[in-house]
């Protein structure tokens, strides 16, 4: 294995990799960062994507310095430090193996694979690169949305109390009309899953995160509501889930439910989050990120009441990066929170998180919902041991 620059005297060179949606989220921060955050010298190198024209187009408009179509030898280059990969999920474990084991640290978008074999492979490889200071993190943004971080200190600082209950939903309807042509989001060779691995994925990790806690059992049960969807050749199957549903048992003796569509018509990007504790509860609607509410169960029955916390002041997580107190952010913030948590890390030796660790317990999660669903709604148990470095 490659070791990295202990301290590059030229900024980290920065390599992206996939140019859609998600290419266009990380590109953003990378853009912006440095703007906002002290954070190490670094270039927008090199934008890659199968696309030749396409691609060079986009890294015009996101910033980078130039664009490629060989992932691989973009990885093999004496200037790329740090790989950022946004590709679809079938193509995490190839690329995020090769790219650790150059040297080169790694940003994944979540899930960190499309299963749970592809995502121990990737572990591997992380456990391996650590070892000679290569960094590796998942891109599960959320936790960088400022009024979750601050619910996970209120939740870590004991304002709860004993947390009973979590219900997390993810609702989305970009794919209620049944006429929504196919793409590789809808076929499982490319995409693992549907909703169940594109944003149950989130709602699970936050789960995870917010308590501190881990899953060690589910139960679940998916669905498929447009079977058949139309393609540049007539109607194609649609091979993954609609929608899904799961109960999360939690070692803290916590019990979590999970409901996740995209075909929830009327809900746009509605990641709901719900924490009942024994001395007070939240409340959290991506729709409206920068407010949380919060009930103080300790306080007088007849002033208790959820209250807004509008989270925009300074002493808020990563506000003080931003506007005065008032200023709203957005939704694209967290992937600017993202990098800077990235790059910093990098800056200090320290592994940031989630870690591939902390992505793989996520497939672990995933998987089990899936087995369950198959064998109608069994609980299965999910393993606690995680994989081990292979060198």
């Amino acid at each position: 294995m490659t070791s990295p620059q202990s301290s590059p005297a030229r900024p980290l060179g920065v390599a992206a990799i996939g140019y859609a949606f998600m290419g266009q989220a990380h590109s953003n921060a990378w853009r912006t960062v440095a703007s906002h955050f002290d954070v190490p010298d670094f270039e927008q190198k090199v934008l890659v994507g199968r696309d030749a024209v396409a691609v060079a187009a986009a890294a015009k408009k996101y910033g980078w310095s130039e664009s490629a179509t060989d992932w691989r030898e973009v990885i093999a280059r004496d200037d790329i430090d740090i790989i950022d990969i946004c590709a679809p999920g079938w193509l995490h474990a190839e690329i995020a193996t090769a790219a650790l084991a150059a040297g080169k640290h790694v940003l994944v978008e979540k899930p960190l694979a499309n299963t749970v074999a592809e995502s121990e492979a990737m572990v591997a490889a992380a456990q391996t690169a650590r070892s000679v200071g290569v960094r590796s993190m998942v891109g599960f943004n959320y936790r960088r949305v400022p009024a979750l971080a601050l619910a996970r200190k209120l939740i870590a600082a004991g304002e709860l109390g004993t947390v009973r209950q979590v219900r997390a939903s993810y609702l989305q309807d970009w794919l209620a009309d049944a006429e929504a042509p196919m793409t590789w989001r809808l076929r499982k060779e490319t995409a693992g899953s549907g909703a169940l691995g594109d944003i149950a994925s989130h709602a699970i990790d936050q789960v995870q995160h917010l308590l501190g806690d881990t899953i060690t059992a589910v139960s679940g049960k998916l669905h498929t509501f447009t079977t058949e969807r139309p393609g540049p050749d007539g109607l194609e199957p649609v091979t993954v889930d609609d929608a899904a549903w799961a109960t999360l048992t939690l070692a803290g003796g916590a019990i979590a439910s999970v409901d996740v569509s995209r075909v929830a018509l009327g809900q746009k990007n509605a990641l709901t989050i719900e924490v009942y504790g024994t001395a007070g509860s939240l409340r959290f609607n991506l729709e409206n990120p920068n407010e949380l509410f919060f009930l103080n169960g300790t306080e007088p029955i007849e002033v208790q009441g959820f209250r807004r916390i509008l989270v925009t002041e300074p002493e808020h997580p990563y506000i003080s990066g931003w506007w005065p107190q008032g200023h709203v952010i957005g939704w694209e913030h967290s992937f600017t929170h993202q990098i800077r948590d990235f790059l910093n890390h990098i800056a200090t030796g320290t592994d940031p998180s989630p870690s591939f660790e902390e992505g793989f317990g996520v497939q672990q999660v995933l998987a089990g919902i899936e087995a369950s669903a198959a064998a109608n709604g069994t609980t299965v148990t999910i393993p606690s041991l995680l994989p081990s470095s292979k060198d």
